[in-house]
């Protein structure tokens, strides 16, 4: 099965190896999946919960059970008839520990005469190698020799061979590396980094003999049979993205390539020889989907009443995007104005064009409309900058300039961390559009839309990746399908939130609205999660603190605010209420996001746990360990003909996930078309209902309006034939059917014929 019929993305790491993996493989199958989806397999650097740090490319993690426990998996796949998705890492390997890594402690060693030297992006015009883990200056005065490497705390780096005698501050200026004060990371680095993560070192995989190196032992498991997909990590930030994927699918011809592409509105996937995304795109149109449009004036002029400022989203962005790049990509920024071979203007220029791109990159030559136009905005912007501008654009459009191509190469992370990491946390109007991919100003999505955009991507991506929650999303689906429900109660929610906010203040009114949506959302959550999402949140922000220098003062506030949700004898029942109120309402928006899901175009993921309600938080806390017992021992109870009801369970969504995963197994070929099915009657406008050819999916949006108006009544929607609902085994004759009978079990309805 080259490309899976569905995939179920597993977080293996230390505490549940491969070997736990292949544990869960019968209930995978059970369940209706056809692929498991690996987070990274490859030796990570010691102690690596995520993987994505890989340190040694040419093992299976030893954490992770090594060899033999992928063999194990793989066995266990192959008896239940599943097959293997893996993530890989080309961009950057994992540096953190010098002595996990062979290569980086080869180039540590032997400098630009290392073999492994052309691995690493490393810009040996300026000086030694810069490693940024030294508490201070001074720090140098704690280095100590022991052997052949010198020690500064936990760390340890190798010596050149004929370096040692002498102190050890004298010894280590002897070497090809330099230690500085971590501070300097943001400004003084000369190896390209992930984003500003400086124990991640750039990989230069356009390099043949670097990408075989690389790619051998994963490219072993595809030779081998043990692998049917790949799914490709941060293509942004390699030097030749289409390069690069044209060689691994000659490598892997019948491989299912995915990549974690982040694609704007209105931007498009470049015609790379791979089956579509990883489905950022497809979470913002469902998610928007259970949106009420008609809400946007409210929480606008509720933002703006609270926070006592007019909120310019993209403005907001371009001041996000101009700190970042000023502050902890300017090591970055620094390269590219060598590059630019002094050309007056240029920090400034190079600052503000990544500044004003809209897209995570231009793909030059395709792209190149949205550089000149981040050009004419950095002319408006700025007039002064002119000549700078148009000195350096030429350069930046030709796609074999150096400069240009370091350009696309940094454009990537200058948005990951200015928007993803700065600007969803700031502005939080509502916080389930804030998400990664997202465009928090696009404020709901009409079924017409939504309907266009899955025949264009049926048309032209039908084997892209379709997800609502991933191990990078900001929170999970659940999560944000109750907060759409605030979209449908703005006046409750106004007078709801201004009460919280009296009550446990935060001095910092748009992170107080970050925290009381949070509350809103996935209440009643363990304290100390919601604790460590906030701070994470709050220095995310940026703006009363931040992981450079945080604010104890404004830290204590929030935590306290946070704890009287807790404790207040007043307060306390007012959330629980509230929360009471809307649970049920999000759960209906659950289900019918999750069907929508899972049975429009593309190859679906269901990120592990989610199956049941799943009320997670950005990571750590989407990572947490999944109760896989529960979920098999419900399983068990639906295989049995319990039809649950919709409750805190969660069961129903098994149920739902369960028969629409083994429907897609059983019957792919049911899913090859698609067409709205549009209903007649005064709730049409509540209906999402679209026919894939031989399956009929309906789901319910906006369902307090829905109720409020009394429900179906007499609206109807046309069935081609007679049909029978999956979940609960009930026939519907061909015509038009009433949508209160139709959907007076369940809010949503899985339909196939006969």
């Amino acid at each position: 099965m080259p490309v899976p019929a569905s995939t179920y993305r597993v977080q293996v790491r230390p505490g549940f190896d491969l070997t736990d993996a292949a544990e869960l493989v019968g209930y995978l199958a059970e369940l209706g999946v056809t692929h498991l989806y690996s987070a990274p397999l490859l030796q990570a650097v010691p102690g690596s919960a995520h993987g994505y740090d890989v340190a040694d490319h040419a093992r299976v993690n030893a954490e992770l059970g090594g060899s033999a426990g992928l063999e194990t998996l793989v066995a266990a796949l192959r008896r239940h008839g599943l097959g293997l998705v893996v993530d890989i890492v080309p961009n950057h390997a994992g540096v953190r520990v010098p002595g996990a890594n062979p290569a980086w402690w080869d180039v540590l060693r032997l400098g630009p005469d290392s073999s492994y030297a052309p691995w690493f992006d490393i810009d040996w015009s300026q000086g030694p190698l810069r490693l940024p883990i030294l508490a201070d200056d001074a720090a140098l005065a704690d280095l100590r020799l022991d052997g052949d490497e010198l020690h500064y705390w936990e760390h340890r780096v190798p010596l050149a061979p004929g370096t040692a005698g002498g102190t050890a501050t004298e010894v280590h200026a002897r070497q090809h590396y330099r230690l500085v004060a971590a501070h300097r990371a943001d400004t003084e680095l000369n190896y390209r980094r992930f984003f500003a993560i400086s124990e991640l070192a750039a990989l230069r995989v356009e390099d043949p003999v670097v990408f075989a190196a690389t790619h051998a032992e994963v490219l072993r498991w595809y030779a081998a049979g043990f692998v049917d997909g790949i799914r490709i990590d941060h293509p942004d930030g390699l030097r030749d993205p289409a390069g690069y994927l044209a060689r691994l699918r000659a490598a892997a011809p019948d491989a299912w390539l995915v990549v974690e592409k982040i694609l704007e509105p209105g931007e498009r996937l470049p015609p790379w020889p791979v089956a579509g995304t990883t489905g950022y795109d497809v979470l913002r149109d469902v998610d928007a989907l259970f949106v009420d449009p008609a809400a946007e004036s409210a929480f606008t002029a509720l933002d703006t009443d609270l926070t006592g400022t007019v909120t310019d989203w993209h403005q907001l962005v371009r001041s996000c995007k101009r700190q970042v790049v000023r502050g902890i990509l300017g090591s970055e920024l620094a390269r590219l104005v060598r590059l630019a071979g002094g050309t007056p203007g240029a920090e400034d220029a190079l600052a503000e064009l990544l500044t004003e791109l809209d897209v995570y990159r231009t793909y030059l030559p395709d792209g190149a409309e949205r550089l000149t136009a981040a050009a004419a905005a950095t002319r408006r912007h700025r007039p002064d900058l002119h000549p700078a501008v148009g000195a350096l654009l030429p350069r930046l459009l030709d796609p074999d300039d150096e400069l240009a191509i370091r350009f696309q190469q940094t454009s990537g992370a200058v948005m990951a961390k200015g928007v993803e990491d700065t600007a969803l946390y700031r502005w939080s109007r509502l916080t389930s559009l804030n998400e990664v991919g997202g465009d928090p100003t696009r404020f709901g999505l009409r079924p017409a839309e939504f309907h266009a955009a899955c025949a264009s991507r049926l048309r032209e991506w039908p084997a892209s990746m379709t997800t609502l929650s991933t191990h990078d999303t900001k929170r999970s689906e659940d999560v944000r399908a109750r907060l759409a429900v605030l979209s449908e109660l703005p006046a409750s929610w106004a007078a709801t939130v201004r009460r919280w906010m009296v009550a446990a203040p935060v001095p910092d009114p748009a992170m107080a609205q970050l925290v009381w949506q949070t509350v809103a959302g996935t209440w009643p959550i363990e304290r100390e999660r919601l604790h460590g999402y906030l701070r994470k949140a709050a220095r995310e922000a940026g703006t009363a603190t931040c992981w450079a220098a945080p604010d104890d003062a404004f830290e204590a506030a929030m935590h306290e605010a946070i704890d009287r949700a807790y404790d207040d004898p007043g307060l306390r029942p007012d959330v629980a209420e509230f929360a009471a109120l809307i649970t049920p309402y999000g759960w209906q928006n659950s289900l019918g996001e999750k069907l929508v899901q899972l049975t429009m175009p593309g190859i679906p993921d269901v990120y592990q746990g989610t199956e049941l309600w799943d009320n997670s938080l950005v990571d750590p806390d989407n990572r947490r360990p999944v109760d896989f017992a529960l979920r098999r021992s419900l399983l068990a109870r639906l295989a049995d003909g319990w039809l649950p009801p919709v409750d805190a369970t969660g069961a129903v969504k098994l149920l739902l996930v369960s028969r629409a995963l083994r429907l897609r197994h059983d019957h792919p070929e049911r899913f090859a078309g698609y067409a709205p099915i549009l209903a007649t009657g005064p709730a049409a406008d509540h209906l999402v209902a679209f026919d894939r050819g031989a399956v009929i999916t309906v789901a319910t949006r906006l369902p307090v309006r829905l109720a409020r108006s009394g429900g179906w009544g007499p609206t109807t929607m046309p069935l081609p034939r007679m049909m029978v609902d999956v979940l609960t085994a009930r026939r519907f004759p061909p015509g038009e059917t009433v949508l209160a009978d139709l959907l007076s079990r369940y809010p949503v309805a899985l339909l196939t014929g006969g």
